[in-house]
């Protein structure tokens, strides 16, 4: 995520450029380049120097988010004194991911926390340029994409319905027409440019949908009311620190520091790596944590990667099951070099692949390959919480010596089904599914019953986007999804 987001925000801001040049927009390309320049050095360089008193690997594509997200925050000049406080904006937001920051997690959303200090300063303020109708052509196709990418589309929309709603009730008062309001907010607004990568940051929301929805309905509220505390005023970075303080103090978006204990082999080609947390980690079976390893850089993927958990919320450990097939990414080969004793940071925990809270409610797990992984964390909590649920697990493996967690699935009580694409035979507590595909009539064979069950579908894309479609049409009550995007 963290990479694509620095190649919108980067594709964003050439187009301001050119319309700088062609005077589209109320400044010279000079200045333009001139406050674009000063942001990326500005957060990268400190960023480097912050990290290293730290001791800690520089998150480079965190920095160069930063930069970008200020450059269409203040207003371009070549004026010395303009630049020194746009510098002094993104020294603010990247220092505050050091300093506001609790085992990798960020109290703040960094630019909005920069942006609001130069406000207390008297010297400087945002002015958020990026909301004109010029620049909507290309903010709001760019942000939809990330937004549906981070699968934040229903949150932002949220937030934008909430937001508006109370902007065209306000202007009302003063006898400004609904329409009008509403044009004024979309295209001579940041509302849009802040939904798609203001809100959407991931460190500072909570990790549970139900809770990303009050989370953005409370910012939509603080975005569009007008309201003046002494110096402090109504402003949209002010509105989304509001949002993560609430988040913050409530104990939503908390960190924690992982201990490396060991590393287990499931299969020949994946792994689970075993930590011991500082603190309890609160988590629900079929969540993921975002964990921030060494390795990427600027040339690389980044360093903050998603692995569903493999272990139970009882458990005293955390455990994470990983495939390491070639070709072995940054990521993974920092795992792969872990030693006893080594510290990572969970810096987040989110998802909504989680099992009903009724116990009677029948379910179908399919998984391909490593997609097994939060399907164990469910079968280790049912077992440890004594939890008798009607499961019938399906799994899609290359060969009998890649299905993972054999002893989790032979201790479950689950009905385990296993289809081996070499045509092997599975071990003797599974049923052998053959090595045809899982079409809807295949699964209506498996699993006679699938129309009074609810389905989870986890593994690689391809095969989560395909074998969806065919339960949907095999009649499963219910199909939730759990894409393993690759990293």
């Amino acid at each position: 995520m963290y990479r694509l987001v620095v190649l919108v925000l980067a594709v964003i801001a050439a187009y301001s450029v050119i319309l700088g040049a062609l005077g589209w927009l109320p400044f010279s390309g000079p200045a333009m380049l001139a406050s674009l320049v000063v942001c990326l050095a500005a957060s990268y360089g400190v960023n480097r120097v912050a990290a290293a008193a730290a001791h800690v690997a520089p998150q480079a594509d965190s920095a160069l988010i930063t930069g970008l997200l200020l450059y269409f925050l203040f207003w371009p000049s070549l004026a010395p004194l303009d630049l020194a406080v746009t510098a002094l904006a993104c020294t603010a937001a990247t220092l505050s991911k050091y300093l506001l920051a609790l085992r990798g997690r960020h109290a703040f959303n960094p630019a909005a926390l920069g942006a609001f200090v130069v406000g207390l300063t008297g010297w400087g303020a945002a002015t958020w340029w990026v909301g004109t109708p010029a620049m909507l052509w290309l903010v709001l196709p760019g942000a939809l994409l990330v937004l549906y990418r981070v699968q934040r589309l229903a949150m932002a929309g949220l937030f934008a319905v909430v937001a508006l709603a109370v902007a065209t009730a306000v202007v009302a008062q003063v006898g400004v027409s609904p329409l009008s309001s509403l044009w004024q907010a979309l295209a001579q607004g940041p509302l849009v440019f802040f939904a798609g990568f203001m809100l959407s940051e991931p460190l500072t929301m909570p990790g549970r949908r139900p809770y990303q929805f009050g989370y953005s309905a409370i910012i939509g509220l603080a975005y569009a009311l007008p309201f003046a505390l002494g110096p402090v005023s109504a402003s949209p970075e002010l509105a989304l620190l509001i949002g993560n303080l609430l988040a913050f103090a409530l104990g939503l978006t908390r960190g924690a520091s992982l201990r490396f204990v060991e590393r287990r082999t499931l299969t020949p080609s994946s792994y689970e790596f075993v930590f011991l947390p500082s603190r309890r980690v609160r988590f629900v079976p079929g969540q993921y944590a975002e964990l921030s390893l060494h390795g990427g850089g600027v040339t690389g993927a980044g360093s903050r990667r998603t692995f569903s958990f493999t272990s139970a919320p009882s458990s005293d450990v955390v455990a994470f099951g990983v495939s390491t097939a070639p070709p072995v990414s940054h990521s993974k080969r920092s795992l792969m070099d872990l030693v006893p004793g080594q510290r990572v940071y969970l810096a987040a925990v989110g998802g909504d692949f989680v099992l009903p809270r009724d116990v009677d409610e029948k379910l179908l797990l399919i998984a391909g390959g490593i997609g097994i992984t939060p399907f164990a964390s469910m079968l280790r909590a049912a077992r440890n919480s004594g939890e008798a649920r009607d499961v019938a697990l399906l799994a899609s493996v290359p060969n009998p010596t890649e299905l993972a967690f054999a002893d989790v699935l032979r201790a479950s009580g689950a009905r385990v089904v296993v289809r081996m694409s070499d045509g092997g035979a599975p071990a003797d507590f599974a049923e052998d599914a053959g090595s045809a595909p899982f079409t809807a009539a295949r699964l209506r064979e498996l699993v006679p019953d699938i129309d009074s069950r609810t389905a989870y579908v986890s593994g690689p894309p391809s095969f989560v986007g395909a074998v969806a479609r065919e339960v949907r049409e095999a009649g499963a009550r219910h199909v939730r999804r759990d894409a393993f995007s690759g990293y």
